[in-house]
């Protein structure tokens, strides 16, 4: 396995970390399957591990195993229109999340643009 593999299979990983997390929130979605992507979401996303980091290889094991198994046993607790549904939700997401990271650089452009009149008129710039 090399690294471009680990980075796609993290970048994915990510991705239904996130997709669960739509799927928790659904409305659908029973309530065992939100207890247990519950628990997963908390687990992958706290400091605390269930063996500490330091300890080497065992430390990072817990993470390469028990957070994609856990992933893997939530979605088949979730039906499966619930699952494609929160997908289509998270691919929307990405392509407005795109068009605010546009938004925001076409403002910051705009006060930077702003300030640089101010400076100007206040002849601290010439």
């Amino acid at each position: 396995m090399n690294l471009e593999e680990l980075k796609r299979k993290a970048e994915e990983l990510s991705k239904n970390l996130y997709i669960l997390y739509l799927a928790y929130k659904h409305p659908k979605t029973p309530i065992i399957a939100k207890l247990w992507a519950g628990i997963v979401i908390a687990y992958a996303l706290s400091p605390v591990d269930l063996i500490p980091d330091f300890i080497p290889v065992l430390g990072y094991l817990d993470d390469l195993v028990l957070i994609p198994s856990g992933i893997a046993l939530a979605i088949k607790l979730i039906p499966k229109e619930v699952w494609e549904e929160c997908k289509e939700k998270e691919a929307d997401m990405k392509d407005a999340k795109k068009k605010g990271i546009i938004a925001g650089i076409i403002i910051a452009l705009l006060w930077a643009y702003i300030v640089y009149l101010i400076l100007k008129f206040m002849n601290i710039i010439r």
